[in-house]
């Protein structure tokens, strides 16, 4: 015997470029986005008794999408996934939540003749703006807020020696050492009661992935790391440390491997140790390092 104990549907992978025109200063803003959402509710003869009754269609999700990305603002991402997630819990009375994913891709305004072009972007990157948001009836809007893809290099200032050796161990200690990885971080926000409590701190999203980037980037430019682990412990705790409204912060960080050359076979010479200039990427297999920070609850 079994029973249906999960199921969620939707539309993934829509894509839609927005163009937001000033028309006095002709400045143009470009937005574009790929949406993933997903609505569960009373949906289960769907799937148990063939009934497409309850079914909104998929592709009337993806109209949805690009309908309310025309009536609405789709910048900053959090609050457009609140009003798409919102909207389906609202709209039909057998669906009781909503989830929706927004990833964010770059165009960013460039430079012509020493002054920045009104309506010309480049794509300078993979690096994205990631948004998830849950909306339940009667239990408010979870909101996580991220950064993915955002690659750095630093080719001093870190180091690894300490560590636990034991049978296992071939792994040499370094006090100095290439130091690379694709940043994946995310932020959760203190739950929000409804729409109306999203749209009234609206403004405090952008300001929070800009403070997390400069906090990323600056403490892996900065910090003499002695390992991933305590450097990414330092990037949450002063993200959570200028965001009161942030609950946790998560990092994952893979280990990006640039491994010395001995080229003492060829004349003796030297490319090792502080006479290491060449340098062989490693792409597998890599270190892989996450972490969860959460503010400390207050003591009664």
């Amino acid at each position: 015997m079994s029973q249906l104990s999960a199921a969620r549907y939707g539309k993934d992978n829509v894509r839609l470029l927005k163009v937001e025109r000033d028309p006095n200063t002709k400045i143009h803003i470009v937005t574009e986005t790929t949406v993933c959402a997903l609505i569960e509710g009373d949906i289960n003869v769907s799937y148990t008794k063939a009934d497409n009754s309850c079914v909104v269609a998929t592709d009337s999700i993806k109209n949805t999408i690009y309908i309310l990305a025309k009536q609405n603002p789709v910048n900053p991402p959090e609050l457009f996934g609140a009003i798409l997630a919102n909207h389906f819990v609202m709209k039909y009375k057998h669906i009781h939540a909503a989830h929706v994913e927004i990833v964010t891709h770059r165009w960013t305004r460039y430079d012509v003749d020493g002054k920045l072009h009104p309506h010309s972007f480049l794509r300078d990157g993979i690096e994205t703006r990631n948004v998830e948001v849950t909306c339940k009836e009667g239990s408010g809007i979870f909101i996580k807020s991220g950064i993915q893809n955002l690659t750095v290099l630093k080719s001093t200032g870190s180091a690894f020696h300490g560590f636990y050796r034991d049978e296992f161990t071939t792994l040499k200690e370094t006090w100095n050492r290439i130091l690379s990885t694709d940043v994946d971080a995310t932020w959760e926000w203190c739950l929000f009661a409804s729409l109306e409590d999203v749209q009234n701190g609206k403004c405090r999203f952008t300001k929070a992935w800009e403070n997390a980037r400069t906090i990323t980037l600056r403490t892996f430019a900065l910090d003499d790391s002695a390992s991933v682990q305590a450097t990414m412990y330092k990037m949450a705790d002063q993200i959570l440390a200028v965001t009161p409204e942030v609950l946790h912060v998560e990092y994952s960080l893979p280990n990006k491997h640039y491994f010395e050359i001995d080229l003492s076979w060829h004349k003796d010479l030297q490319n090792t140790g502080k006479d290491a200039e060449v340098y062989a990427p490693q792409y597998n297999p890599n270190g892989l390092i996450k972490c969860r920070v959460s503010r400390a609850k207050a003591k009664l």
